[in-house]
């Protein structure tokens, strides 16, 4: 399996270099080159697997057994997917839900920080140690060793988790970019309070979209990316999407289990809420790969920009029947979907442009459709708005989408503590008000699946104005008064990219200083 850049950068690339590298020398995506089909019998031979062969199944799909031999691969989604306290604490992974016999919730949030990040990012840390220690064992003595330079942008629960799958990690140092005062407390304190000395927080002015684009910035500068061997953990890695897919097969054979639901006759619906796109994008791999379901629910806070697009066709970073907002992004009580443009969009945009364009060779097609994204893409960067009309109509077959402000996530906090005695975090009630709505026009055999992202106790503030006794410390304990290291980047939006390059720069500097210290002192021992 080989992999390509949606905006056409020239070459293929192995998975491993997809990886490591994180985003494409152009700017864009990597994608499969093909995306794999089920095997045959897939129904009857993986039904009743554990989470963890599951995933050996599903990734084995992507990934050439010359590049990752399956014994390899065994031992590393073994060791991300343990079960304990400071590791998943219930033996399924995904635990699903039921609420009523037509509404279930897949919750994700039973790893190391209370989040659906930590599913495919504590395995990416183990991907990162495995291909940078295979290196290193190629060197002959003396060589140096190589060293991988993480940078992530997040709007909360990326940064902590990818922090919890990297801490301690031998020849990696990650940076994780949040914007100031735009995540929640809790968030906050799983980052600033880990102080091992790979783990680098940077509060940055501004907002989640700096961030990226801050992020993107130094992905795309060569000389820069060539001095740090930069890596990425946010969902612009392609091996993010890859490990999320496999829960929604977890969730297919969960329901197949059930003794309420008849899956043979009824159609599933998973909806998502989703900010940057990749939640949802890795259910669309899904069925394109054969697994069973109808539309994709896509759900959104008031920073609507793919609800917006699926009803008009047009992606534009700022509603234009809104009032002014300061950077374009609303502070909602989902922080984690306070973002303009969803960078995993991109990746759907390809295989929708795709199915458009009219050349008939494989090649010319793909150049054409990269092409056309490229274009969009630079489009929106531009002028913060392009027209997408083009494909909207192949984006409605597999998608619906809607969104929930403010007022109607904490209604819906409240509405399902009250009548069902569950407690939802604000991103799960985005998802949940989402689907009462497309419940309205689904046929009476739709099952809906909603994916709880988050632990209700990370969003603390907003829960407890639907549920005022609500006590994060039952599940957080002290964190928040515990000791805190973080690196405040301040200054005005063009000079951003600058200080965290700085900042990089200086950590770098200190730690080629150290080693040299420590290579002096064996020479003297």
């Amino acid at each position: 399996m080989k992999y390509f850049s949606t905006r056409g950068h020239p070459g293929e690339q192995s998975f491993e270099d997809v990886v490591l590298a994180g985003l494409a020398p152009d700017g864009g995506l990597y994608i499969p080159k093909d995306i794999p089909t089920l095997p045959e019998n897939w129904r009857s031979e993986w039904a009743g697997l554990h989470y963890q062969q599951l995933a050996i199944n599903i990734l084995s799909l992507f990934i050439s057994p010359d590049e990752l031999p399956p014994a390899d691969l065994v031992s590393l989604v073994n060791k991300t997917y343990t079960v304990g306290p400071s590791a998943f604490r219930v033996p399924s992974i995904t635990p699903l839900v039921q609420l009523d016999p037509k509404i279930h919730v897949l919750e994700l949030f039973h790893g190391p920080t209370y989040a659906f990040k930590d599913l495919a990012l504590q395995l990416v840390g183990n991907l990162f140690e495995y291909f940078l220690n295979r290196r290193n064992s190629k060197k002959s003595s003396g060589e140096p060793l190589e060293k991988l330079t993480v940078v992530g942008a997040t709007s909360g629960d990326t940064g902590s988790a990818a922090i919890y799958g990297l801490r301690n990690k031998a020849n990696i140092s990650v940076f994780i970019l949040f914007p100031q005062g735009r995540v929640s407390p809790i968030q906050e304190a799983q980052m600033t309070t880990v102080l091992d000395e790979n783990v680098h927080t940077l509060s940055v002015s501004g907002t989640f979209d700096n961030c990226q684009d801050i992020l993107k910035s130094l992905l795309a500068d060569k000389e820069f990316n060539e001095k740090h061997h930069l890596g990425a953990v946010n969902s612009i890695n392609w091996a993010r999407i890859l490990v999320q897919i496999v829960y929604y097969f977890s969730a297919y054979f969960q329901l197949v289990s059930s003794p309420n639901v008849d899956v043979d006759h009824s159609e599933i619906q998973f909806v998502v809420p989703t900010g940057n796109f990749g939640d949802i994008l890795a259910g669309y791999y899904a069925k394109r790969m054969g697994l069973p379901m109808g539309k994709l629910g896509v759900a959104t806070n008031s920073n609507d920009i793919l609800a917006r697009f699926w009803k008009s066709g047009s992606y534009q970073k700022v509603d234009p029947n809104a009032g002014p907002v300061a950077g374009g992004v609303y502070a909602t009580t989902s922080p984690a979907m306070d973002i303009t443009v969803s960078s995993n969009f991109e990746r759907l945009l390809w295989y929708l442009t795709y199915e458009k364009v009219v050349q008939n060779d494989e090649k010319s097609k793909r150049e054409a459709a990269c092409k056309r994204v490229r274009d969009w893409m630079m489009a929106i960067k531009s002028r913060g708005t392009v027209d997408l009309s083009a494909v909207l109509e192949v984006a409605r077959r597999d998608f619906v989408a809607d969104k929930a402000n403010d007022e109607q996530t904490v209604a819906i906090i409240r509405k399902y503590y009250e009548t069902r005695a569950y407690l939802v975090d604000p991103h799960t009630a985005v998802g949940l008000h989402a689907a009462e709505a497309f419940a309205k026009s689904n046929s009476a055999a739709t099952v809906q699946v909603i994916l709880s992202t988050a632990h209700p106790a990370k969003f603390a503030e907003a829960v407890q104005r639907a549920h005022p006794s609500f006590d994060p410390e039952t599940v957080f304990g002290g964190l928040l008064s515990c000791e805190r290291r973080v690196q405040a980047i301040v200054g005005a939006e063009e000079e951003l990219t600058g200080l965290v390059r700085n900042a990089i720069d200086e950590v770098a500097s200190r730690q080629h200083w150290r080693n040299r210290v420590e290579v002096a002192k064996g020479r003297e021992v």
